[in-house]
């Protein structure tokens, strides 16, 4: 929910801020740069949450841990689960956050990926809300220049399809930097080279590893995410044009 809202409220601001001064020609690039800023702002929240989600899912053990916890570690040199202050009986928040800044710091703990994760997502929304405002427009032309939320789901459907398809490499590469257990050892991790050995490992067909369930959730996904977003955005609308 913070990511969405970040990244459409900046999106919609920043296209309805820039958009009425430009020629018709030039919307895919007002919807590119829209986009850019609403993905790298969202980026902000995005990193930390999935870095936390990443080694819940992978950390191996039999003490329970809170994402509070997991975000403090990845802040520390430590290997996952060995940080004997995120392992001591309810430590207090301030002391966890001292150390983690002290022993690592911020950018290369709970941002570490940030980088890669927005030339990830870069890319995905340069493709998705171009797509998506350009089938919503062909839809328009077509239906006496309307278009309900039902229509949008289905063009956001198909738009983050195609633009998860292109991107799978770019979210390979990220998931590996994120999940790399040792940042003083893998500081040097960049997009490229990771790319480079996936498709030394494993071919074409390593850099598309999860292409069909990939396209599929974000399939779904965008039909939900853009139907949810047109029809929360049509009731404002009217809520506020009927006051």
């Amino acid at each position: 929910m913070p990511t969405s809202a970040l990244f459409f409220a900046s999106y919609e601001f920043t296209k309805n801020s820039i958009q009425p001064r430009v020629h018709q020609n030039y919307a895919p690039l007002v919807h590119m740069f829209a986009a850019s800023i609403g993905e790298v702002l969202a980026c902000v929240v995005r990193v930390p949450m999935e870095i936390a989600k990443q080694r819940k899912q992978t950390y191996i053990g039999t003490q329970k841990r809170s994402i509070l916890s997991i975000l403090v570690e990845c802040c520390t040199l430590a290997p996952l689960g060995t940080c004997l202050v995120c392992l001591k009986d309810n430590p207090p928040l301030e002391r966890l956050w001292f150390q983690a800044y002290k022993v690592e710091g911020v950018r290369r703990g709970l941002y570490r990926g940030f980088l890669s994760t927005v030339v990830r997502d870069l890319p995905f929304s340069f493709i998705e809300l171009p797509l998506w405002e350009l089938f919503k427009r062909y839809v328009r032309e077509h239906n006496d220049g309307q278009i309900n939320s039902f229509q949008s789901a289905l063009c956001g459907s198909l738009a983050g399809s195609i633009a998860a398809a292109v991107t799978t490499p770019l979210d390979l590469a990220k998931t590996r930097i994120m999940l790399a257990e040792d940042y003083a050892a893998t500081r040097k991790l960049k997009v490229g080279p990771v790319l480079h050995t996936i498709y030394l490992e494993s071919g074409l067909r390593g850099l598309f590893a999860g292409f069909l369930p990939r396209i599929t959730a974000f399939g779904l996904g965008g039909f939900v995410f853009f139907g949810a977003y047109e029809y929360a955005k049509a009731l404002c609308i009217n809520f506020v044009e009927n006051r």
